[in-house]
């Protein structure tokens, strides 16, 4: 079975979610003669990349990231193709046979935007009545092929509240570019910090 890697690389000017801090790696120490080893050091935000939301990045005193349970992360999903559609809302949801399925990828058109130099504000996201119609469903990871589940500019963010109150994993900034669409298995590791709001994430895919 195909095991695709569904992680953008982290580099120097990658594109972040505007207001975000930039991702930064630079040499901390280089292999010479006082130096046996390079050894590389990063500046970055907790939502660089491909990576999880945890239910503190939205609620107050809520779960952090290094508690997420690993049942969570790790187990059958469905990438669900959603090309050709400028948002994904109740009614698209509710027109598939989602049955059986608690893990959801949605690939959309905006794989190629992740291939941008610049942030793109006009992408597929998931209105707020789509968001609660996937928490009756039972969902309970949800992901996205770009850096916000929700419409860019949404000052009360209901997508990640509807989601996050209900104990969603959210993950944002998965490339879907090369992975089909049908049933898989998902595997995705954020990294495991301390008190933290979100951490990047590893995503691979195992596709039947």
């Amino acid at each position: 079975m195909p095991l695709y890697d569904a992680t953008l690389p982290m580099r120097n000017g990658m594109v972040v979610f505007p207001g975000d801090p930039p991702f930064i790696s630079e040499p901390f120490l280089v292999k010479d003669d006082d130096n046996l080893f390079n050894v590389t050091q990063v500046h970055m935000g907790t939502h660089a990349g491909t990576h999880v939301d945890a239910p503190s990045h939205r609620l107050d005193s809520a779960p952090t990231v290094d508690t997420i349970a690993p049942d969570l992360m790790v187990g059958p999903g469905l990438i669900v193709d959603m090309r050709g559609r400028h948002v994904i809302d109740q009614a698209a949801l509710a027109a598939l046979d989602l049955s059986g399925h608690t893990r959801f990828l949605f690939k959309t058109d905006n794989g190629p935007l992740l291939l941008e130099s610049e942030f793109i504000e006009d992408y597929v996201h998931i209105t707020e009545n789509a968001a609660a119609y996937l928490v009756r469903i039972g969902a309970r990871l949800v992901g996205i092929d770009y850096f916000s589940v929700e419409r860019t500019g949404d000052p009360n963010a209901p997508v990640h509240l509807t989601l996050l109150e209900a104990g969603v994993l959210v993950v944002e900034g998965v490339d879907l570019l090369e992975v089909p669409a049908g049933p898989c298995e998902i595997f995705c590791l954020p990294l495991k910090i301390y008190g933290a709001d979100g951490a990047p994430a590893r995503v691979l895919i195992r596709t039947d």
